[in-house]
């Protein structure tokens, strides 16, 4: 480790919180610039799709984007949804340290949920949760997605497979590195659960589609 990496790792000890709280606010809202990029209305105006907001749920994430019957469209989506959350950790942990990514996997998250340039009204987050995972440990971000795709074979609901993996993202990050992230991922499971409000909702009464269904 560079003497670089060890000032920015310990940002707050060595320059005092008074002092360290401008770069960590700087690292959040940065976060939340790159999390607010709307990969789902980008790819469809690019592809000739219309609104995708005027689509489906008029969800902006790549399970709505799916819906206009373009599969590269919905894996563009899913990219970007998940590379900018994977972009903003690695970013702002190379420049100042374990707690700045923290931060700005935090703000990445919120920035795809509440995109300001939407009026708040983003998508639901499981993309951008993975790759805000996958920044923090590469192996957790592999396990949640094999979890997701685990949970998707056994029980055929995209929506309940994605919030059963969000819920084993705190124990991948314990035994396969980024302990001192867990409770960024506890906070993103509390919004994610908030975020799936009506789905839960369907699943409580039977009604929501499955995988390949109508």
């Amino acid at each position: 480790m560079t003497a670089f990496e060890q000032f920015a790792t310990l940002l707050p000890d060595v320059m005092g919180w008074d002092r360290a709280w401008p770069w960590l606010l700087a690292a959040l809202i940065g976060g939340y610039l790159f999390g607010s990029i709307p990969g789902g209305v980008l790819m469809t105006r690019v592809m000739g799709l219309g609104d995708v907001r005027k689509v489906g749920s008029g969800n902006i994430g790549a399970t709505n984007v799916l819906r206009t019957g373009n599969k590269k469209a919905a894996a563009g989506t899913l990219f970007i949804d998940m590379i900018k959350g994977v972009v903003a950790v690695l970013l702002f942990g190379s420049l100042w340290g374990d707690l700045s990514a923290q931060l700005a996997g935090l703000g990445a998250f919120l920035g795809h949920c509440f995109p300001v340039w939407l009026r708040f009204k983003g998508g639901k987050g499981i993309a951008t949760f993975l790759g805000v995972i996958l920044g923090f440990s590469f192996w957790a971000g592999l396990a949640c997605c094999a979890a997701w795709l685990v949970f998707a074979a056994v029980f055929r609901i995209s929506s309940l497979a994605a919030l059963l993996m969000s819920l084993t993202a705190p124990v991948w990050l314990w035994f396969m590195g980024g302990k001192g992230a867990i409770w960024v991922a506890l906070i993103l499971i509390v919004v994610t659960w908030m975020r799936h409000h009506e789905n839960l909702g369907r699943l409580i009464r039977g009604a929501e589609p499955k995988i390949g269904g109508s």
